[in-house]
């Protein structure tokens, strides 16, 4: 009878193990949801839907886009963490999700390593300094000697207080001992008022903006990276206008609620890289902004985090940036 019961406890875990290889080998076998915490139509939602379309004829299942917009990213994100870990609802996230909202508001629910499982990044956008078409200065060099001689004597513009290209703009004063008047937007983006010049500069990615740019009705000043983006190559990078250490990016990467199958965190992984690969519109489309679509391994994309979530942490701190 020990001998039978023993069998049969064996009996059992080897059926449940070869159940679960069965399932997480089909999977996923019904439509998957993705959260993206932005509203529609703007440039995360744009690309999140341009990667999930491809998604979904890798995966063979209709992959939806569900936009829960609202409180700093912190209503989408929040959806994300507490949906059921069985790999059918997903989230988007931006490095600010992910990296600065929890440094910047005392009231965040929920938590980046707790709640979610990285699943890959989806692509990275170079930041550049845009400025208004009339603005004397030609180049960094210009507008740092500027508002080292007239400290706030240029408006730099953000979506926001706590916003990425607020504390882009505040990683670069620290960086370059400039100070600019910054002036936030709460309702509505910047880009209108810079084209007009009612504003002077921005730091941001050029998903936005490289229209306006090719139009001559903003200039582009620099961009971020170790060396010229080929699409660009006539834009010094930050560190050549003699701002070294200052590298900002913005971008997209998909998760996970964490408890998630192993097994459908890596299939999703591989079948982002794999969208990605295929769709040569979609790679020219993010070089044409400076940007690179790219897929990561679960570990490349959580590194990521933790080394960005560190970087505007300094941030953060060094400005006494706290919103409720």
């Amino acid at each position: 009878m020990i001998h039978f019961a023993r069998f049969t406890r064996f009996a059992v875990l080897a059926l449940s193990a070869v159940a679960t290889a069965g399932h997480a080998q089909d999977y996923p076998v019904r439509p998957i949801r993705v959260i993206a915490p932005f509203p529609a139509g703007t440039g995360p939602d744009v690309d999140t839907r341009s990667v999930t379309a491809e998604l979904s004829r890798v995966l063979k299942q209709t992959v939806v886009v569900e936009n829960r917009p609202g409180a700093a990213n912190r209503i989408g994100m929040e959806a994300g963490a507490k949906a059921t870990p069985d790999g059918y609802t997903l989230v988007v996230a931006t490095p600010t999700a992910l990296c600065i909202v929890p440094h910047v508001y005392k009231s965040v629910p929920y938590n980046v390593e707790r709640d979610f499982a990285p699943v890959s990044l989806m692509g990275l956008v170079r930041v550049g300094l845009l400025a208004t078409a009339g603005l004397p200065a030609s180049n960094v060099k210009d507008v740092v000697a500027q508002l080292k001689s007239k400290p706030g004597s240029l408006m730099a513009g953000n979506v926001g207080v706590g916003s990425g290209n607020h504390l882009a703009a505040l990683l670069f004063e620290n960086r370059s001992g400039a100070k600019f008047h910054h002036v936030p937007y709460s309702a509505s983006a910047p880009f209108a008022d810079l084209v007009g010049g009612q504003i002077h500069l921005m730091f941001d990615a050029l998903p936005a903006s490289y229209g306006n740019i090719a139009a001559g009705r903003l200039k582009l000043l620099a961009l971020t990276g170790s060396s010229r983006h080929a699409a660009y190559p006539n834009v010094q990078t930050f560190a050549e206008s003699g701002v070294t250490d200052f590298n900002p990016v913005f971008g997209i990467g998909l998760l996970a609620p964490a408890g998630t199958p192993h097994a459908n965190v890596e299939k999703l992984s591989a079948a982002v890289k794999q969208a990605i690969a295929q769709s040569q519109p979609l790679i020219d489309k993010w070089h044409s902004y400076a940007g690179e679509i790219k897929g990561t391994t679960p570990a490349e994309f959580q590194a990521f985090i933790k080394a960005e979530s560190a970087k505007w942490l300094e941030v953060v701190r060094q400005s006494n940036i706290k919103l409720d």
